[in-house]
């Protein structure tokens, strides 16, 4: 791992068996992972947390301050888990006092460009395509896909399994399953090509459409379409995932899409 022209901290934990390419600095209190390789020209700074055999690509800048004005300097930390691809001048923020973390779940590819604020939480097994951003304090479950130049508002929350179509604005939460689309930002179907390509048969498949027909297709507010959903679909892990949902959003679930005449 010794390159000459590199700098790492004599603070930094860097485990065995890491690669960090020259010019790259890492500073004090920074843990990296076994098997994790770091380009050339990154920046790694304090409350870094990396786990194994992660790539790192040229340019990145990770666990940077915050860009909140509201943040004092206070011990906060980026959390990136194992087998996560960073790719070239990705820029992650580490948390303030609200969660004091950002969080990367594990099997992550986030490709280049893409900026992650401050107390965002990111489950496993996500893509986030070039130019995607996430402003602070937002939420994003298990095997989300962000297609290009995705902007997500402040406070969102987006479910698992989830497609965001490229260039699309979020300003409100996105339900798990589901594909969104068009501006504003709609649901368009489930994500039925992700669900199967992940193991979910084609009963599972129709009883996420029968509930998102209830949910989007029948001109029911959402109270309604909950109570409905409750007491007349099959009680189901995903069921009881798509409910617990629109309970918990703060910003509102997006509407479904309608044509204007």
């Amino acid at each position: 791992m010794n390159q000459p022209l590199a700098y790492v901290h004599p603070g930094a934990k860097i485990a065995k068996n890491v690669v960090i390419e020259p010019f790259t600095t890492i500073h004090n209190n920074v843990k990296i992972g076994e098997g994790t390789w770091i380009g050339s020209n990154v920046t790694i700074m304090e409350g870094a947390r990396i786990g194994k055999n992660c790539n790192i690509f040229p340019g990145s800048v990770i666990s940077a301050v915050p860009q909140d004005l509201k943040y004092n300097d206070e011990d906060t930390t980026v959390e990136i888990g194992d087998n996560v691809t960073i790719r070239e001048c990705v820029t992650i923020n580490r948390g303030t006092t609200d969660k004091m973390k950002t969080v990367i779940g594990n099997n992550c590819l986030i490709m280049a460009y893409c900026h992650i604020a401050h107390d965002c939480i990111v489950g496993d097994n996500c893509i986030f395509s070039n130019n995607s951003t996430l402003a602070g304090h937002i939420t994003v479950g298990d095997y989300v896909v962000l297609a290009g130049m995705t902007a997500v508002h402040q406070f969102c929350s987006i479910g698992n399994h989830a497609f965001v179509t490229g260039g699309s604005l979020v300003r409100k939460d996105v339900p798990p399953f589901v594909k969104a689309a068009r501006e504003p930002l709609s649901y368009v179907g489930i994500n039925s090509v992700g669900l199967r390509r992940r193991g979910f048969t084609t009963e599972k498949i129709r009883e996420i459409q029968d509930i998102f027909r209830i949910l989007y297709q029948k001109n029911y507010n959402n109270t309604q379409a909950s109570e409905i959903i409750e007491a007349e679909m099959e009680a189901t892990p995903e069921r009881d995932e798509i409910l617990q949902f629109i309970k918990n959003s703060h910003r509102g679930i997006m509407k479904g899409y309608f044509k204007s005449n």
